[in-house]
This record gives structure tokens, C-alpha cells and sequence, in this order.
């Protein structure tokens, strides 16, 4: 059985005379059958045709009948039928009739004529047969190596066209099994393996096309008629993808540059702030003219800026671990309630923001990294304080959720930049203080990489809303 390929014909389409040139013969039995009843009919037909002209002239009615058999049943066949017509009409028209003998020499010559033109019409008949299936088969041919062309140069996973073009082969050649690896591959008892060479068999081998090992002689001709064709489809396809890969490269690297330049513009800049006032408080506490409280408030600019340097940097190392994929958490049970209490505890607000935390009665533990989890509320936190005197935290329980969510009374964040809040280093026309735009790219990697998601709803004007939901997974028994 052959398995038909949507797209491809299980047979070659012959594209003239489909009716009288057949790719496949049909049962000679039925050819011979055909034979003699049609010289029959002609032999009939010629009776009423004497009245009109000489019986001579009318052995052209036997033609019509060897060339359907010469075109439909082959060269051999239209032979005997051509040999068969001249025989009926000697014996049922020529005189004497009913007897294989031929009185007038002029008969012979006639009788001569009409087989000599029978014999090279049956001729005919089958060189134009051959021709025509060899037309046919040099089309089907293209058609498959443009088919081929198609799949392989069509850009999509090398494996998967491969696999789909070798299923065509199998299809279309009748192979009964085909494959197409990339590389080196060595036949067995069964599969014998064809080399794919770069610039016609000139260059390395690409690729091995494997075919069955026993086939027959027509099949293993048509397999060798479309390799060379394979291969320069295949090469094309190999140099393609290695020119995508190394355009996808370049660009990369190309993205890759100026995200390093504009880290470079972003950390220098953050960088520079803390320790040029460093600098120069070290330099005003090298002074005698100091008194006891100008040394205390040196004293304390040097720990702010201190921690706001110690900060960048740590916020700086938690994004090259996200951005490495490094980041990876350390799953255990959390209470999101002490989670916060953490987070709130650590920030530095000195009683600027009017903090109101709710969380709700029973509110289930998360699986999270507890130090990942502290960092982002910590970063969402910070970043509410900035743009807002009171800040609202509320921790509550939603379907398979644990929702917290952030919310402020500043400015809010426009539609445009709601997506790019996110991006690092990004700070919005609204921005204030010293932010590094760290925070929310942080707090949102974070959370995703716990399996969460971090989102911000806002009105412009009305302050703005962030909101982390966590999955609940269901405790072990114990």
C-alpha cells in the first residue's frame, strides 16, 4: 500500500491524451479481448461500405482499431492486431472470399500497403506513448523538486521539514520508507544510505537520504534522477539557517551592546551620586573647625549615602541574576503576613509615609523564597512611599490566589507606560527623589520566577495600584 502525501498524486497526472495514453496498462487479456472484437466490427462495417467504393480502399477501417490497441496496450499487442486485421480481411473481403488466397496481384500489393501502414502506425503509437510518459515523469519529477523547495526553504524547524520531505520522497517514488538526517549517517541491512553533498558533491556531506535496499530498477532510477536536485535543495537550506542563526547572533549582540550602554549610562550616573558625597563628606570631617553636632550630621550622610550605594548594588546583582537566569527560588512554605511584616521592618520610611497594612484572618502559606518574596514588597513598597504620603497593603484570599497588592495616592502611570515601568532603569516624566529604576523590573522578575504575576491598574491622578498574585499549591499531609 502507498501512502499519498496531501499535495502529491499517489500517481503520475498525464497531462495529454489521458484516456488513450494510461500510466499503468490495463489487463492484457482484456487488450486481446478488445482486439478481436474490433477487427470483428470493422470487418462488419465494411459490407455496406462496398456499395460505395472498392473493397480495396476500405482497409483503412482497420486502423482506427490498431492504434487504440497499440496506444492502450503497447507496441506487441498493436503488431498482432495490425496482423490479425490483414488476415480478416484477406479471408472476408478479399476474393476469393473465405479462402487465405489473393487472385488479383493487385490485392497483394494493397493487402501489403495496409500492413506496412498498420505496422508503423503501431510504432508510432508507442514512441509517442513513451514519449509522453517520459514527458509526464520529467514533470512529475519538478514538481516534486519544486514541492521539495518549497518545504525546505520554507524557513521552519529543520527536523520537522526533514521529516516532512522524506515523507514526500516516500510518497511520491514509492519507497515504501524514507529519511533525511543531517550529517553523517551509515546504512544497515535494510536502509542503504545516499551522501547529500554540498556544491554538487564537490563539498562536505550534509546530509544521508536512507531508502529501502531492495527496489526496483525503475524506482532506483527516479531516486537517482532526484538526488542531485536533494542535494543543492538541502545545501541551500543549511547555508539558510546558518545565515538566520548568525543574523538572529548579530542582532543580539547588537541588543546586547546597548543595554550594556545604557547600564553603563544609568549605573554610573546612580553610582556617582552616593560617592561624590561620600567624597566630600570625608573631606569636610578631616576639618578641625568641625563642632560635635556637625560631625553627627556628617556622621549620618555618610551611613545614608553608604546604604543607598550598598542598596544600587545589591539591586544591581539580584538583575544580572534574573537577567542570567540565575535566579532561581528556593520554594518552602511562607507566611505572607510575616513575609511583609519583614519587608516593612526593613525599610528605611522614618515615619514619611503613612503605612496601613490589612491582611487577611487565616490567609493561606504560598510555596516561595521567602528572601526573593522580602525583596520585592520591600521594592514595591519603596517605590509607593516615593510617589505617595500613604501607602495601603492589603493581603487577602482568591480562588487559588494569594492576592497583595500596593497601592498609592501619587500621580499614577499612564496607559503608555504601564509596560515599561517594568523595564530596568526606566523612570518615568513623574519620577521623584533618587530611584534608580531597579525596583519594579526587580520585584516583577522575582515574581515571576515564583510562578506569580505583578500588574499595575491606575487612573491618572489617582495614584496607582500594583498587585501580585501568588498561586496556592496544597500542603504535603504529614
Amino acid at each position: 500500500m502507498r501512502t499519498t502525501v496531501p499535495g502529491m498524486p499517489a500517481e503520475p497526472r498525464i497531462g495529454v491524451l489521458p484516456l488513450l495514453l494510461p500510466v499503468r496498462r490495463p489487463p492484457t487479456a482484456l487488450g486481446v479481448l478488445t482486439a478481436v472484437l474490433g477487427v470483428a466490427a470493422a470487418t462488419g462495417a465494411i459490407y455496406p461500405l462496398k456499395t460505395v467504393t472498392s473493397v480495396v480502399s476500405l482497409s483503412v477501417v482497420y486502423l482506427p482499431v490498431v492504434l487504440l490497441i497499440a496506444a492502450v496496450w503497447g507496441l506487441w499487442l498493436g503488431l498482432a492486431t495490425s496482423l490479425l486485421s490483414a488476415a480478416a480481411f484477406n479471408f472476408f473481403q478479399i476474393p476469393p472470399v473465405g479462402r487465405f488466397t489473393i487472385a488479383d496481384s493487385r490485392n497483394w500489393v494493397a493487402l501489403a500497403a495496409f500492413t506496412t501502414v498498420a505496422v508503423v502506425a503501431s510504432a508510432m503509437s508507442e514512441l509517442a506513448r513513451a514519449r509522453s510518459l517520459e514527458a509526464e515523469r520529467r514533470r512529475a519529477e519538478a514538481d516534486l523538486a519544486a514541492t521539495l523547495a518549497r518545504e525546505l526553504l520554507g524557513g521552519g524547524d529543520s527536523d520537522q521539514t526533514l521529516a516532512m520531505s522524506a515523507r514526500r520522497l516516500t510518497a511520491a517514488l514509492g519507497l515504501g520508507s524514507a529519511a533525511l538526517e543531517l550529517g553523517v549517517a551509515d546504512g544497515d541491512a535494510r536502509r542503504r544510505a545516499i551522501a547529500l553533498h554540498d556544491d554538487a558533491g564537490a563539498g562536505a556531506q550534509l546530509a544521508t537520504l536512507l531508502i529501502p535496499r531492495a527496489l526496483p530498477n525503475e524506482r532506483a532510477d527516479a531516486v537517482a534522477r532526484i538526488v542531485p536536485a536533494l542535494a543543492a535543495l538541502v545545501s541551500i537550506a543549511v547555508h539558510r539557517a546558518e545565515l538566520q542563526n548568525e543574523q538572529v547572533e548579530t542582532a543580539a549582540l547588537r541588543r546586547s551592546d546597548d543595554v550594556k550602554t545604557a547600564v553603563l549610562r544609568a549605573v554610573s550616573h546612580d553610582l556617582r551620586t552616593p560617592l561624590t558625597a561620600l567624597v566630600a563628606t570625608g573631606h569636610a570631617l578631616q576639618s578641625d573647625s568641625l563642632t560635635d553636632t556637625d560631625r553627627r550630621e556628617l556622621s549620618g550622610a555618610v551611613i545614608e549615602e553608604s546604604e543607598r550605594l550598598a542598596s544600587l548594588v545589591e539591586k544591581l546583582l539580584d538583575l544580572s541574576r534574573l537577567q542570567a537566569g540565575s535566579a532561581a527560588p528556593r520554594r518552602d512554605w511562607v507566611s505572607i503576613e510575616d513575609v511583609l511584616g519583614a519587608a516593612i521592618d526593613g525599610l528605611a520610611l522614618d515615619g514619611a509615609a503613612d503605612l496601613r497594612v490589612t491582611v487577611e484572618t487565616d490567609l493561606p502559606e504560598v510555596r516561595a523564597d521567602a528572601v526573593q518574596l522580602e525583596r520585592v514588597f520591600a521594592n514595591l513598597l519603596e517605590n509607593a512611599a516615593r510617589f505617595s504620603p500613604t501607602v495601603s497593603v492589603s493581603a487577602r484570599h482568591s480562588g487559588d490566589v494569594v492576592i497583595v497588592s500596593v497601592v498609592d495616592r501619587g500621580p499614577g502611570v499612564s496607559v503608555a507606560e504601564r509596560e515599561r515601568i517594568f523595564e530596568p532603569f526606566y523612570r518615568g516624566p513623574d519620577a521623584v527623589g533618587n530611584g534608580s529604576g531597579l525596583g519594579l523590573a526587580i520585584a516583577k522578575g522575582f515574581v515571576e520566577a515564583g510562578g506569580g504575576t505583578l500588574t499595575v491598574d491606575s487612573l491618572p491622578g489617582q495614584g496607582a495600584s500594583f498587585t501580585v498574585a501568588l498561586p496556592i499549591e496544597a500542603e504535603p499531609t504529614r
